[in-house]
């Protein structure tokens, strides 16, 4: 199998050139895809997370695929103090930060009237308060002293409900008002704040989620398939781009339409063989398991125990 190209497809040579990026949850799935992207433009990249040996394997992979020297730093996005941190490594090793990818995030398959307040509460300190976190140790220490720079936000689609996510939807959809607000906010600092809502993508923890559901997962898109981690990868590098702050405030949709479809209760293929929406299997105490949505972590296991009873 032939080595991938060390060059972006379709950007100019070294369009991101000079700019240092951020990427939490950079280590699997889409943040590792953007990665990728990011350092084939040119940018300086930085990916986190909380495996140092996940970052460890994406940062070498992406250099033997591009020759580019990857930064990676551990920690928990979740504490103030954690995503300080992290945006204080960046600016060690890079000296400036440019582009926050806020890409980290998770959540667990269940329906809303079995999830209990432990895993409302998981979902969203990782989601929502991650996300804050972040942005705002990135104004405070890099963008806003610097006056320029962009904040980059990966929600979820379809808007119009998430039939299992309920805790998801609410959160992303938090997020997305966070954005809107944080650009008004920010916008006299010259920092761009927008987001990018991503529907059904072909990526490795697509695997996490019950058969039922992955088999009806392209039939729910009318374009008839997911998306593929480059698409998602060349929207964030567009956003990443001088043409970028032209989006402040937006949310970016990029599912195969399917914000724009609706269709009967229960989605088809939502319900298993017995007819009831499945709960998500979660791991056992100590298990090693794979990120809930590109390198974020799951809630924990008494979490997800708390929404079967």
């Amino acid at each position: 199998m032939s080595a991938e190209p060390a060059a972006s497809e379709i950007f100019a040579p070294g369009m991101l050139s000079g700019r240092s990026v951020l990427i939490t949850g950079g280590g699997t799935g889409l943040g590792r895809a953007t990665a990728l992207e990011l350092a084939r433009c040119g940018a300086s990249v930085t990916i986190a997370g909380r495996r140092g040996d996940v970052l460890a394997q994406a940062a070498e992979a992406i250099a033997t695929q591009t020759g580019a020297v990857l930064g990676a730093a551990v920690g928990d996005i979740r504490e103030r103090d954690g995503a300080r941190r992290l945006v204080g490594e960046v600016l060690e090793r890079a000296g400036r930060l440019d582009v926050l990818v806020n890409n980290a995030g998770g959540q667990f398959f269940s329906p809303a009237e079995l999830i209990a307040a432990k895993g409302w509460r998981a979902v969203w300190r990782l989601n929502v308060e991650g996300m804050l976190n972040m942005a705002e140790a990135a104004f405070e220490l890099a963008l806003g002293p610097a006056a320029a720079g962009t904040v980059i936000n990966v929600t979820l689609s379809p808007h119009h409900g998430m039939p299992g996510m309920a805790h998801s939807g609410a959160a992303r959809a938090t997020v997305e008002a966070l954005t809107r607000e944080l650009a008004q906010r920010w916008a006299a600092s010259g920092v761009a704040v927008a987001a990018v809502a991503v529907g059904i993508f072909d990526t490795e923890v697509m695997v996490k989620y019950p058969a039922s559901v992955r088999a009806g997962m392209s039939g729910s898109v009318p374009l008839q398939r997911m998306g593929t981690v480059a698409e998602h990868a060349w929207l964030v590098a567009l956003l990443a781009s001088p043409l970028g702050a032209a989006f402040s405030g937006s949310t970016v949709t990029l599912d195969g339409a399917r914000d724009n479809w609706f269709g009967s209760w229960p989605p088809p293929g939502l319900l298993d063989d017995s007819g009831e929406i499945p709960v998500e299997a979660r791991r056992a105490p100590g298990a090693a398991t794979a990120p809930a949505h590109d390198a974020a972590p799951a809630p924990s296991p008494s979490a997800a125990e708390q929404a079967r009873r």
